[in-house]
């Protein structure tokens, strides 16, 4: 069945015609007679699940922010913020991933809103155009690991983990991806002489720019605090997102009707794609399932079953390359149910697997062949595709090292979910 969807996704094909064509080769096991009954029931059963309406929320909020003229307050306020050290925009570029990370939860997303408006930037600023662009693909890997995240949301409908706990397991992670990066920056600034740009501004600046862009830093608080604190659920929070980002916008007089339109329009493509990969993976899964996939999986481990470094290493193993040939959706839907019993009998917390599964999913985002945040950044920025696909590797290995620090310490994503519970 894997075999058959690479194939198909290898000579371009479809995503959704990928996965169709695994599903009746996987019937072709299970008994195409049962194919009638099994797929409509595993189909809807798959996205008939309360929490994943926060997903179609949490979109159209940041594409509400996006059409609100918020992300350009942001970014100035990650200028005023770090934009006078040597190589500023490099940095701004990773902080304002962090803010834009606290809003919109997609990676993709992050990569066209910003790389649109920094990649010529840092080019003009003296940095070569495939480091602009990789820059901007790889910090953008922050936004589904800080809250909110689809990716997350999408991980918890198949476990049972609180997404509130999800939610803050990411910070500290996502926050150690920042600063990753950013150390990367200065490094790179200084080996290649990027000059300052800017001079350091004085606080009165910084503060009419943390005022200016305020209302965006409110949303994530209103997305997290509300979920932690049991006061709504996931769905609850997103609706509660776009009526505050939808009224701000119209007082404000940044949201007209064209740009809500534009906004309501984004959101029902990009949901409609996402949840037919959900309703195919669901079917998929099932015929995993009946195949006892996840016990030989488990199998296969038992080696590793005494100790959770190794299970967690060998499972990162498997999604990594699994990512670089799979879209992102799909390869989370499909390992989450192989891999949860494995982890289980290891006794591995189920939000330090959350977390780790999630950042090797993000992480295939930027990386070849079919990572879609290099396409992005490549067609944003400009760069020949080629050359981005070999500049992208320090950035993946940067990636990886935070993954391995996840990994082999386990406090960074289940600390503040303890002493919030």
């Amino acid at each position: 069945m894997l075999l058959v969807m690479l194939i198909h996704v290898l000579i371009g094909m479809p995503l959704f015609i990928s996965l169709m064509v695994t599903v009746v080769v996987g019937f072709g096991f299970v008994g195409f007679d049962q194919m009638s009954r099994i797929f409509p029931q595993q189909a809807f059963g798959g996205i008939d699940v309360f929490s994943l309406m926060a997903i179609p929320l949490f979109i159209l909020a940041g594409n509400l922010m996006n059409n609100g003229n918020m992300t350009p307050r942001l970014l100035q306020l990650a200028d005023r913020l770090v934009g006078h050290l040597r190589g500023g925009l490099g940095h701004v570029n990773v902080v304002a991933s962090v803010f834009f990370a606290g809003i919109n939860g997609s990676a993709v997303a992050d990569t066209s809103a910003l790389g649109t408006l920094l990649v010529p930037g840092m080019r003009n600023a003296g940095f070569p155009g495939y480091y602009a662009a990789g820059l901007t693909a790889a910090s953008s890997l922050i936004g589904p690991i800080i809250p909110p995240s689809i990716f997350m949301i999408l991980y918890a409908s198949q476990t049972g983990t609180s997404v509130g706990s999800l939610f803050l397991g990411g910070i500290l992670p996502g926050l150690a991806l920042g600063m990753a990066f950013i150390a990367m920056n200065v490094i790179y600034a200084r080996i290649y002489g990027v000059e300052k740009q800017a001079r350091r501004a004085r606080l009165r600046e910084i503060t009419c720019a943390a005022y200016s862009a305020l209302p965006a830093l409110i949303a994530p608080i209103i997305i997290v605090a509300g979920i932690v604190f049991g006061v709504v659920t996931p769905t609850e929070s997103g609706a509660l997102t776009v009526a505050y980002v939808a009224i701000w916008g119209v007082v404000s007089g940044n949201l007209n009707l064209r740009s809500l339109w534009a906004s309501l329009r984004d959101t029902a493509v990009l949901t409609s794609a996402v949840f037919v990969i959900i309703a195919i993976s669901s079917v998929i899964s099932w015929q995993l399932a009946f195949a006892d996939a996840p016990e030989a999986f488990a199998e296969m481990l038992a080696p590793f079953a005494h100790s959770p470094t190794l299970t967690l290493i060998s499972i990162s193993l498997v999604t990594f390359v699994t990512g670089m040939f799979m879209e992102e959706v799909s390869a989370l839907m499909l390992l989450t149910p192989i891999f949860l019993p494995v982890a289980q009998v290891t006794g591995i917390d189920p939000v330090h697997l959350g977390i780790v599964i999630t950042l090797n999913i993000t992480i295939a985002l930027i990386t070849p062949p079919m990572g879609a945040c290099i396409f992005v950044a490549s067609a944003v920025g400009k760069v020949d595709i080629a050359r981005l696909f070999v500049a992208i590797w320090p950035f993946i290995a940067v990636a990886l090292g935070v993954l391995l620090i996840i990994i082999l310490v386990p406090g960074l994503t289940t600390w503040l979910p303890s002493i919030l519970k």
